[in-house]
């Protein structure tokens, strides 16, 4: 039975890489697979899903106004999986047409992206996606400040932590760093790296 997940992780969790993996996999059997991504995410370009590892694949660009259901059946309704990264920045009519593509064409939806941003408030996509999935799963990496899990993004400028400013701000480890809570609420003294 077709089930809607919702993996999600800080920043250097490995979301990316997971969905290249996931996608090489189906293919290799011989299985289709429709990859997505957030127009919003551009230090690729638009439309490329791209780890850190340096691996990348063209996706589907998805828009604010893009009908994720619409754009299944156009693309190919008999799918193995849909693939979305960035999906933090679905709207929730999009989280909502991921559900109609899971109950209604039978298609599995694996949506990967940060939960909470860097004010550690949670996203649209997110929010709807911890709502409607069938099955959430946190996908794990380490502070950048010691060995805890890092659950929280901390957004950087000029090696101070900023607290304030709009939620979205396209960047890497350059601008990011994925935090524990205790030094996202007390960040040690940072150098430019």
């Amino acid at each position: 039975m077709a089930q809607l997940f919702f993996k999600y992780g800080a920043m250097n969790s490995g979301k990316s890489i997971e969905i290249l993996k996931v996608a090489h996999n189906y293919e290799e059997q011989g299985k289709s697979v429709i990859l997505m991504t957030s127009i919003v995410d551009t230090r690729s370009g638009a439309g490329k899903i791209k780890s850190r590892m340096g691996l990348d694949r063209d996706a589907i660009a998805l828009k604010k106004d893009s009908d994720v259901y619409d754009i299944v059946r156009r693309e190919n309704p008999r799918a193995a999986c849909i693939l979305i990264d960035e999906c933090e920045f679905m709207t929730k009519k999009q989280v909502l047409e991921l559900t109609q593509v899971v109950d209604d064409l039978g298609i599995p939806v694996m949506a990967f992206g940060l939960k909470n941003d860097f004010k550690n408030e949670l996203f649209e996509g997110s929010k709807y996606l911890l709502l409607y999935a069938d099955k959430i799963e946190e996908m794990k990496t380490i502070c950048w400040f010691c060995t805890k899990k890092a659950t929280m993004n901390m957004r950087m400028l000029d090696g101070q932590p900023v607290y304030e400013g709009n939620q979205v701000a396209i960047g890497g480890n350059e601008m990011y760093y994925p935090v524990c809570r205790r030094h996202y609420n007390h960040p040690p003294m940072v150098e430019n790296k």
